[in-house]
């Protein structure tokens, strides 16, 4: 029983409850040592029944070991790894070492463990259970966090512990408080042998409510600690009770025992073997064990608490856990245990040791290789530290930075990269861009750009050029003289790098001349054809940049297939960390074909993922996009919202990376909602400040035309048109000439305006159903001023029906309220066939129309296959369907 912890077993049981009615739930359980986290795990488990149970710790000593706290786990699952997407079956078997590692993004091992989890549960619910997650490495502890953010309809339920600071975002938290009086007076009385008031007074008042220090501390006063004098804070009570325990053992058991603390593994074999070396042997285990200290199986060796471990560790001269520390690394002699070994090796070596190093560089490149970038980062520092002065140190310490960088650990790559200090321009260059990579990631824009044009010069060609790309990418967000500068300096790098390579550089360029009024060196739809007969080839980042270029260019059905190409290739390579740009990308294109719900979730996703990874620039973008879409279905409070953070600049004195969708967004709010006024204000700022050069400053023209003459100011139209011209010269795209011809037609005499509308509408391609709306609404609304109600009828039923279908909920209200004033009365609801099903219904089932299975689903989605169905189950009768063959006959947008 479990004294004074009602609420929190409460939650266990209702956590439990859901697992076994199919849904899945995870929690975090914090708190200082000893307060009783290992306690409530073990009530789960003894509640947990018919549950299956997965169960693995945290080990100090394998922090460096990626994915080995993962693998204590889950290795009961395993048999199930066949059933996975082959991508994360690799990534899995490969983190695990049971077959050859492929570089990748580590995050598809958090899909792969989601997955392997769902597939587990296929044979009953599930209970997973991990202690002491604060000593987890870095790669596990990710892998279990991702999925556990996405748990969902599995009948899983995953429980962690950690002491307080282990950050697990997205995942429910109950911390732990010490017992109150009563209770620990219940526990104490329950379970120590009897003392004297004194050193019963004694005793509550230094383990304040901490049920370990309840339990442990009574022996110590038993053990004759005087009873009097200032109180010792908790841990250091605690451990010194533990110590007095060891101290009485005989002299080979305490030698064993620091044995067992510094390998850590709990691997029997190997800590006799070590103790061997040291004198012991395996019958001095029996007084450890005895005492109570230690828990000795036919495999392992194993602590009974982990401060029973920090203490006998921390207790022991230095020079003694050098002696154990080499006695390990000669036992560990098989070709499996040579990133431990190494590891043993650099815990004893005191200066420069080219074999060591040598050996730890060979471990993060086999940890590099399973994704564990955070192991290989710790292993090349540490090679480089226990290397002399030289080109190794400075070679080894700037992989530990790009190890970090690929980690993503911000900190970690500014301190690494930061202290390089070497002859070699170009590992100065790679550190550089490490740099700049964090600051980019920081949304410290103007430090990036100047450190990724500052390498430049020393560079490769092909290496300068994506330093300039990058450059041209940070440039973008601080206004045109940055990217004029910036531009420059490609142009001239650009020619000497690879043929694709260099076609994408020209593409950016032109595209970057032609928004901030420069003139083009050669024609925009020259440049887009060399980079549409090269496929935009080369790294992923060089295809984005093209995609990209392409939107800017006006050229969004090129612009749309790279960036679907693109993130089919992210889906199926569970390339997470690349996943949020390539994911804004689709999601501006659905935009701008006006698939809305398609866009939201596009954005959504990108932002859920963004802030995953601490992405603050993506982060920002997917706000904008949200937010623009809010605004089309009039969700004022939403739009604000996003839009607020779209606005929320992380560099101070810089341009917040989201302004110029937020403003477009707000503006295009105030337009469904016929508050001219402020819309007009809102473009013109966009129209006129230092974001105009983005998508939104040439493509909100159209909206700023249409609010200045409601307003009956057309001199405010008329350059932002001529600018509007050029382009549609440039682009050679017959939407943006239709926008043209309808921003002439909002400022014509009413003697033309007919013929232009007329030509708007020819011009307007079907698939951009929102902006043909936004004409047809327009051109009804001055045939009924022109007294023409039957032809105005038609064009303003053709514009609800398609605001409805879109859910853009205002502009179907103008449409309805025009048709009203035309004599015809509209019954129909404005919501969409989607307007009942959540996000995640949405999504899934609009993949799931296009006839995919539900394991493709899950692979798109970062999902499991189980909660695929789960969630079709639900959406099925919100639709009005029972079968997933009836999907394709519905709007789904």
């Amino acid at each position: 029983m479990l004294r004074g912890r009602e609420e929190e077993t409460s939650v266990v049981d209702r956590l439990l409850a859901g697992c076994r009615a199919g849904r899945s739930g995870s929690l975090l359980l914090t708190g200082e040592p000893g307060i009783g986290k290992t306690a409530l795990l073990e009530y789960a488990a003894a509640q947990a029944g018919d549950l299956r149970i997965l169960r693995g710790t945290g080990i100090e000593s394998e922090a460096h070991l990626p994915f080995a706290g993962l693998h204590l786990v889950l290795r009961a699952a395993l048999d199930r790894a066949d059933a996975l997407p082959a991508p994360q079956a690799r990534a899995l078997r490969g983190a695990f070492g049971l077959a050859a590692a492929e570089p990748g993004d580590r995050m598809l091992v958090g899909l792969a463990v989601l997955s392997l989890l769902a597939e587990f549960a296929e044979g009953g619910s599930v209970l997973c259970l991990v202690d002491d997650a604060q000593w987890l490495d870095r790669a596990s502890a990710e892998a279990l966090l991702f999925a556990a953010r996405r748990l969902d309809a599995e009948g899983i339920a995953l429980i962690i512990a950690a002491r307080d600071g282990f950050l697990a975002p997205g995942v429910a938290t109950l911390p732990l408080a010490g017992l109150t009086a009563p209770a620990a007076a219940e526990l104490l009385t329950d379970h120590a042998t009897p003392l004297s008031p004194a050193d019963r007074y004694r005793v509550l008042a230094e383990a304040q409510g901490n049920p370990l220090a309840l339990l442990e501390l009574p022996a110590a006063f038993a053990a004759g600690r005087p009873a009097a004098g200032e109180a010792l804070p908790l841990p250091d009570t605690v451990q010194a009770a533990f110590l007095d325990q060891v101290r009485l053992l005989p002299e080979p058991t305490r030698r064993l025992v620091l044995v067992a603390a510094a390998e850590d593994t709990g691997d029997r074999g190997v800590v006799l073997r070590a103790a061997t070396a040291l004198g012991c042997r395996p019958a001095d285990l029996v007084p450890a064990e005895t005492a109570g200290l230690l828990q000795v199986d036919n495999r392992g060796v194993r602590f009974r608490h982990p401060l029973v471990r920090s203490a006998v560790y921390q207790a022991a001269p230095v020079s003694l856990r050098f002696v154990v520390h080499t006695a390990l690394a000669e036992a560990l002699d098989q070709p499996a245990d040579a990133d431990r070994r190494a590891w043993h090796h650099a815990v004893v070596a005191d200066g420069p040791d080219e074999q060591v190093a040598g050996e730890l560089e060979s471990t993060a490149l086999r940890a590099a290789a399973r994704s564990g970038y955070a192991a290989a980062s710790a292993a090349y520092q540490r090679a480089a530290e226990l290397t002399g002065p030289g080109p190794d140190s400075a070679r080894r310490l700037v992989l530990a930075a790009e190890a970090a960088a690929e980690e993503g650990d911000l900190d970690r790559m500014e301190t690494l990269a930061g202290a390089l200090v070497s002859a070699d321009p170009a590992l100065t260059v790679r550190a550089d861009r490490v740099r700049a990579t964090a600051a980019f990631h920081r949304g410290a824009l103007t430090t990036a750009r100047r450190l990724l044009t500052e390498a430049a010069p020393s560079a490769e060609p092909e290496t300068a050029v994506h330093l300039l790309l990058d450059a041209v990418h940070a440039a973008w967000y601080l206004g045109e003289r940055e990217i004029a500068d910036t531009v420059a300096l490609l142009d001239t790098a650009a020619p000497a790098a690879p043929e694709p390579i260099a076609h994408v550089a020209g593409l950016l360029s032109e595209v970057a001349r032609a928004a901030i009024g420069l003139p083009l060196r050669r024609p925009l739809a020259d440049r887009i054809a060399d980079a549409r007969r090269t496929g935009f080839g080369g790294p992923h980042d060089t295809i984005l940049v093209g995609a990209t270029s392409l939107q800017s260019a006006g050229h969004d059905a090129e612009a749309h297939q790279v960036a679907d190409e693109l993130l089919a290739q992210c889906r199926k390579n569970g390339q997470l960390g690349r996943t949020p740009p390539v994911l804004l990308c689709a999601a501006r294109a659905s935009v701008f074909f006006g698939r809305h719900a398609e866009a939201g979730d596009q954005a959504a996703e990108a932002l859920q993922l963004a802030r995953e990874l601490g992405h603050r620039q993506w982060i920002a973008e997917a706000n904008g996009v949200l937010a623009y879409l809010a605004a089309a279905a009039g969700d004022e409070d939403r739009c604000h919202a996003y839009a607020d953070e779209a606005l929320a600049a992380p560099e101070p004195g810089t341009p917040a990376p989201g302004l110029s969708w937020a403003h477009w967004a707000l503006a295009l709010l105030d337009l469904g909602l016929a508050r001219w006024e402020s819309a007009l204000t809102r473009l013109t700022a966009l129209r006129t400040g230092p974001m105009r050069h983005q998508l939104p400053g040439l493509r909100g023209v159209p909206d700023l035309v249409e609010a200045a003459a409601r307003l009956g100011k057309p001199d405010l139209a008329a350059e932002p048109v001529e600018r509007l011209v050029d382009w549609a010269a440039r682009a050679d795209q017959p939407w943006i000439s239709a926008h043209v011809h309808r921003c002439r037609a909002l400022l014509a005499p009413d003697s033309a305006a007919a013929e232009l509308y007329e030509e708007a509408l020819r011009g307007h391609p079907g698939d951009r159903p929102f902006e043909r709306a936004r004409t047809a609404l327009l051109y009804g609304e001055w045939l009924r001023r022109m007294r023409r109600k039957s032809a105005a009828r038609t064009h303003l039923r053709e514009a609800f029906e398609t605001f409805r279908r879109l859910d853009a909920v205002p502009w179907a209200e103008r449409a309805r309220a025009e048709l009203d004033a035309t004599g015809e009365v509209v019954t129909e609801p404005v919501a969409g066939a989607l307007a009942a099903l959540t996000p995640q219904e949405r999504k899934i089932v609009r993949l799931a129309a296009r006839g995919l299975s539900n394991r493709d689903i899950a692979a798109q989605l970062f999902l499991s296959a189980r909660t695929v169905g789960y969630h079709l189950y639900k959406a099925f009768p919100k639709l009005g369907i029972t079968a997933r063959t009836e999907l394709p006959t519905l709007e789904l947008g």
